[in-house]
């Protein structure tokens, strides 16, 4: 029988030693099947584009039945929920700074003397428009919402206040982006992005590379500590880290012109924490693989979550508690709230310190976990 005729023995031979090598390489094989079902699992379950149950805080002036009435409408919606009733000007300007509320409900002192008088009293909405898609839904309902929040109490005489549009004039301000224009949100986002894959991806290749040339064995054999093998590779990826960092800047300015309202020494401070974390997940990644295909899948594997659950592509607070604890436990969704809140809100050490020390411990974990399986390579 010629050689080049097709041989069903043959034929089967090679299906037989592709399926051995399949189970050989569990990594590989693990990320065919892991990461189709992560994409099915997120967008099925995690991934809301109309976020509800949005964070409210009230700042009411008038202690009235309408006033009250108004606050357990907002309460009892699909879309508000009411975490403060506060006290000060302040603590609203604080809130929203750093993310705490998404929408803050100004009630005026003489509100239910002017609803009774006819005079259509004014209601003033805050919102955090950092994210547009985040809030315009909800500013949708809330129309509606203060139309026919009084309905119940705008009986008998007070009858015919029950008018359209409405006894109340909903004013609305929308902080930080107020046309909604989303560049002001992606861009600035996009700088964690890029940092996660580039940083992630190049950093899995460094050790895998070596162990592929044979240059593993001579970096074993000298006597260096596994925690200064780990941060001499850290180190030149900071300086390009740091090139790509001015270049999407450059682009944020120039071209989409996102304003930088805040302290750019400052943001450039968090940008070096937060390489550093990424780089450390590269460097594990490396030291838990055999080859760099294998250490790319797993670099894909750690961006996968990142991308969909830090708020970057999808409003955070829309997806369930669940994915949330997830999302809350990447350091890019930290980052992405740093850098949108210095560009766009103007914020300062005080209003990001909460979102540093996550991004540091997660760094940390990272760190030790890499040594620690450097050690046993050593060993």
């Amino acid at each position: 029988m010629s050689r080049h005729a097709f041989n069903l023995r043959r034929f089967w031979a090679i299906v037989v030693k592709e399926f051995i090598q399949m189970r050989r390489d569990r990594l590989t094989f693990a990320m065919m099947v892991g990461i189709p079902l992560i994409q099915l699992i997120l967008f099925g379950y995690a991934i809301n584009a109309d976020p509800k149950h949005l964070p409210t805080a009230v700042l009411s002036a008038d202690n009235s039945i309408f006033s009250r009435t108004l606050v357990w409408a907002l309460q009892n919606s699909d879309y508000f929920h009411i975490v403060r009733q506060s006290g000060s000007e302040e603590e609203i300007r604080t809130l929203l700074a750093r993310g705490n509320v998404q929408f803050v409900v100004h009630i005026p002192e003489d509100f239910s003397r002017r609803l009774l008088r006819g005079e259509q009293p004014s209601l003033l909405l805050e919102a955090d428009a950092t994210d547009p898609m985040a809030t315009g839904y909800a500013l949708s309902a809330l129309d509606t919402l203060v139309n026919s929040a009084f309905d119940r109490d705008l009986i008998g005489p007070l009858s015919r206040l029950r008018v359209r549009p409405g006894p109340v004039e909903l004013r609305t301000h929308r902080h930080y982006n107020p046309e909604n224009i989303t560049q002001y949100n992606i861009v600035p986002g996009l700088m964690g992005v890029v940092l996660t894959m580039t940083m992630v991806i190049i950093t899995a290749l460094a050790i895998t590379r070596e162990r592929e040339r044979g240059t593993m064995e001579n970096l074993l054999s000298t006597p260096v500590h596994p925690g200064e093998v780990m941060i001499g590779k850290i180190i030149p990826y900071i300086l390009v880290g740091y090139i790509q960092v001015t270049l999407i800047l450059a682009a944020a300015r120039f071209l989409f012109h996102v304003p930088m309202m805040g302290s750019l020494p400052l943001l450039l401070g968090v940008i070096l924490l937060f390489i550093s974390a990424t780089l450390t997940v590269g460097i594990t990644f490396s030291t838990a693989t055999r080859n760099q295909l294998q250490a790319v899948q797993m670099a894909f594997f750690f961006f996968l979550p990142n991308i969909l659950l830090s708020g970057f592509m999808f409003p955070f607070r829309g997806m369930p508690s669940w994915a949330q604890w997830i999302g809350e436990a990447l350091p890019l969704t930290h980052f992405l709230r740093i850098a949108r809140g210095i560009l766009l809100k103007g914020n300062g050490p005080r209003e990001i310190a909460p979102e540093l020390w996550p991004i540091a411990l997660f760094m940390v974990l990272m760190l030790t976990i890499g040594i620690k399986r450097y050690r046993q390579t050593l060993d």
